[in-house]
């Protein structure tokens, strides 16, 4: 048991599969998710990313600290920690940031501390109703990490990011949709269902327009008015040439719907 992978109709299924022990993430799942999302950005039958869990009780309860890899070496030296952290859980969220596929999140149970994490990193999320997100750091004696504090605070209000980790709180499914931090909230025995039309909407659509409104979305609050509108430029100059703007502009002409291939 791992990461689970499989495609299905230009979707990039991604499950967490370690129920048993509350789907934690090893070294070898950290890779692994990687690898798929940078192989999903480059495939061009690829045109949307599902990353959920298996079970109903956890999405991913973190790292799995049984694993030596989530280790410092017994000679621990100083930087040890934070190269496990760059190269694991910050690489991860990053992958999730960075791959020009949408990225949807299946929230099927309890995220907590870094597993919370990945789910804000993803795109859209879909959760179910007994889902929740814990920010547990502080109640281990952490600081928050795999970019807790970045996400939160492009998330929600300011104030709301403090009080989720200075407290270490745990969230609801119909909380985290009050406050905008989930897209939508289904009953459980209805989520797989939801996501996989949500997935599929996504898998129909103009994959490389999609790319680029997830690429200026995601830059938007990082950089300044002149910035934002170079970048727009850049990417409206790149999509404007492919297959798909022709096709959605003879579509519109024709009175029709498009049939979008994704390149």
């Amino acid at each position: 048991m791992g990461l689970s992978a499989h495609s299905d109709s230009g979707v990039r299924w991604l499950i967490l599969d370690r129920p048993d022990a509350g789907n934690s993430v090893t070294r070898a799942m950290q890779r692994d998710i990687i690898d798929n999302l940078v192989r999903a950005s480059t495939d061009p039958e690829t045109r949307a990313v599902v990353l959920t869990g298996t079970g109903s009780r956890h999405f991913c309860t973190g790292p799995n600290l049984r694993d030596p890899g989530m280790q410092p070496s017994p000679d621990r030296v100083a930087g040890d920690a934070a190269r496990i952290l760059r190269t694991g859980s910050q690489a991860v969220v990053s992958a999730i940031l960075d791959c020009e596929k949408p990225v949807i999140c299946g929230l099927n149970g309890v995220a907590a501390g870094v597993g919370a994490s990945m789910v804000l990193a993803c795109d859209l999320i879909v959760a179910a109703e007994s889902a929740r997100l814990i920010e547990l750091f502080v109640r281990r004696g952490l600081a928050p990490d795999g970019g807790a504090a970045y996400l939160l605070a492009r998330k929600v209000p300011f104030n709301v990011a403090k009080e989720l980790l200075l407290f270490g709180e745990e969230i609801t499914a119909p909380e985290a949709h009050r406050i905008g931090l989930v897209n939508k909230v289904v009953p459980d025995d209805q989520l797989n269902a939801e996501v996989t039309a949500w997935a599929q909407r996504l898998a129909r659509g103009a994959t490389r327009g999609i790319a680029a409104a997830k690429a200026m979305l995601n830059q938007a609050l990082d950089v300044d008015r002149a910035a934002a509108f170079h970048t727009e430029a850049l990417l409206v100059e790149q999509v404007a040439g492919t297959q798909d703007v022709a096709e959605g502009m003879a579509a519109f002409m024709e009175k029709r719907e498009p049939d979008f291939r994704g390149r």
